[in-house]
């Protein structure tokens, strides 16, 4: 009980080390879509539409970007260091 009393959100995060930490993403990318249109549309008729398609190019979005870092850090990068700049010895 005592260690509960003295949690602090911003300063003690949630330990968030399961192997799904990535699917806050969606709760986050809706959240972030439903107030930017909140403020952006001008005709409320298509705000649900407007909400997730904003959210589903906020997760395509991030996921190409994650699979490009990737790409780059694990084939490009590699592949460059090894046979383009040869050791010099």
């Amino acid at each position: 009980m005592l260690f509960t009393l003295a949690y602090r959100p911003f300063l003690d995060p949630l330990p968030l080390t399961g192997p799904a930490w990535w699917l806050l993403l969606i709760p986050l990318a809706v959240g972030i879509a439903v107030v930017y249109k909140a403020v952006r549309v001008y005709d409320m008729r298509h705000y649900t539409r407007n909400v997730f398609m904003l959210s589903a190019q906020i997760i395509f979005g991030m996921v190409g970007a994650v699979v490009g870092i990737h790409v780059l850090v694990e084939w490009i990068i590699p592949f460059y260091d090894t046979f383009l700049w040869p050791r010099m010895m």
